[in-house]
C-alpha cells in the first residue's frame, strides 16, 4: 500500500497499524509538533466525507492500494473557521434564519475546529446563538469584533502588533498604579486593570507564535538580556503569581509584581516583537 500526504510519497513505515484508524492516530501524533492537522482523507482516489471518517477507522490496511492524508496548517484552518463563524455572527446580527442559524452553527466543521481547537473562543462565540432575537442579535453583535481581531492577527500578525503600541502603554501604566487603586478601594478599576493585563498578555503570546508559525524566527532575539523562551517562561510564571496574589488579596505582593516586574516586562516584550515584526 501507499501513503501519501497532500498528493506527494510519505515516508512513513508502518509497524504496527493495521488499520486506517491506527494509521491516523500516528499521523496525528506527528502533526502535533508541526503545526499542522488533518484535514482530509482518500482512499483509492476516493474521497471520504469528513463526517464519515470515523466509519473508516477499522478498515484494513492491507485491502487498499493508496491512501492520501490531507493535511492543512492549523493558522489556515483556524483562519477559514472565524471567518466561516463571522459569517453566521453576521447572518443572526441581519436576524436571518433565526431560529435556524444556531443549529446551523453548531453542525458546522468551523464550530467543531474552534471548540476543539480553542474552547474558550468557541465558548464566547457560542454564547452569541442563545434564544431571543433582539438579544441574539446583540449579542451576535458584540461578538463580531472579537472574531475580527482574531482574524487580523492570522492575516497579518506583524500589522497587528503595530496596532496595539497605545493598547499595551496604556496597561503598563495602569498596572503601575494598581497598588494605589487597591490601597484606595477602587477594587473595579484593580479588576479591570489585572483582566486586561491579562488579555494583552494572552495577545502578545499568540502574536510571538504566530509570526513563528508563518516561518520568522524569533527564536534568537533577546528580552532584556534574555533568551526569548527564557523569558517568556519567567513572564507567564510572574503573570501566574499576580493572578494569584490578587485572588488572595495580598496587596504588597501585588504592587511589586504589577509595578517592578510585570509592567516593565510587558513594555520590553512588546518592544522586541515591534522591531522583528
Amino acid at each position: 500500500m501507499d501513503i501519501y500526504i497532500n498528493g506527494k510519497t510519505a515516508d512513513i513505515t508502518l509497524e504496527t497499524e493495521k488499520t486506517v484508524g491506527e494509521l491516523l492516530s500516528g499521523v496525528e501524533g506527528w502533526l502535533r509538533g508541526s503545526g499542522c492537522r488533518l484535514n482530509g482523507l482518500e482512499i483509492d482516489g476516493e474521497p471520504v466525507a469528513g463526517a464519515d471518517i470515523s466509519s473508516v477507522f477499522s478498515r484494513n490496511l492491507e485491502s487498499m492500494g493508496a491512501v492520501n492524508i490531507k493535511v492543512c496548517p492549523r493558522s489556515e484552518l483556524a483562519l477559514d473557521a472565524l471567518c466561516k463563524a463571522r459569517g453566521f455572527l453576521a447572518a443572526c446580527v441581519q436576524g436571518e434564519g433565526p431560529e435556524g442559524i444556531a443549529g446551523l452553527w453548531r453542525a458546522s466543521p468551523a464550530a467543531s475546529f474552534l471548540e476543539d481547537e480553542n474552547p474558550r473562543l468557541f465558548r464566547d462565540i457560542d454564547a452569541a446563538f442563545g434564544p431571543g432575537g433582539a438579544e441574539r442579535a446583540a449579542k451576535a453583535e458584540n461578538i463580531i469584533p472579537l472574531v475580527d481581531e482574531r482574524i487580523r492577527e492570522l492575516i497579518n500578525p506583524g500589522e497587528e502588533i503595530g496596532r496595539i503600541e497605545s493598547l499595551v502603554a496604556g496597561i503598563a501604566g495602569r498596572l503601575e498604579e494598581l497598588p494605589l487603586d487597591i490601597q484606595t478601594g477602587k477594587d473595579g478599576r484593580a479588576a479591570e486593570t489585572v483582566g486586561g493585563f491579562s488579555a494583552v498578555a494572552e495577545k502578545l503570546f499568540r502574536l510571538f507564535y504566530l509570526i513563528q508559525a508563518q516561518g520568522q524566527d524569533l527564536s534568537g532575539i533577546l528580552v532584556e538580556s534574555s533568551p526569548v523562551y527564557d523569558f517568556l517562561g519567567e513572564f507567564s510564571a510572574a503573570l501566574k503569581e499576580l493572578l494569584a496574589a490578587y485572588e488572595g488579596r495580598d496587596v504588597v505582593l501585588v504592587g511589586d509584581l504589577a509595578e517592578y516586574e510585570l509592567a516593565p516586562r510587558l513594555r520590553s516584550f512588546y518592544e522586541a516583537l515591534k522591531v522583528p515584526a
